[in-house]
């Protein structure tokens, strides 16, 4: 919650997302008021609603022992952890000397 990389507004909806996650109504009352601040109702109940369908599937899949990633994809993850960090460096050298310089506006937020 502290990164610098967070907008306020994204930080109030992981915020959410913890909250609705982890049941924390009881313990915190400040909560609502928080992300209220950043979204409208409408947003509130569309941020309820996917941090809700996560947390279900994610939990039927762990009751079922189902992995969430096919064999494959893990072994690549694990391979990735063992990089040759020249080979990291020159392709990241090759990402900056591509990156653009200017990006564009985002289109002002509208409501519903």
């Amino acid at each position: 919650m502290t990164s610098p990389h967070l907008s306020p507004r994204e930080r109030a909806a992981v915020l959410w997302a913890e909250h609705v996650t982890r049941n924390t109504a009881r313990e915190r009352d400040d909560v609502f008021e928080q992300v209220r601040a950043h979204f409208n109702e409408a947003e509130v109940v569309e941020l309820t609603l996917m941090s809700g369908m996560f947390n279900m599937f994610n939990r039927f899949m762990d009751s079922l022992k189902i992995p969430l990633e096919i064999q494959g994809e893990i072994d690549k993850i694990q391979r990735s952890l063992h990089l040759d960090p020249d080979r990291v460096r020159k392709y990241l050298e090759a990402v900056l000397e591509n990156w653009p310089t200017d990006f564009p506006k985002p289109e002002p937020e509208t409501e519903s």
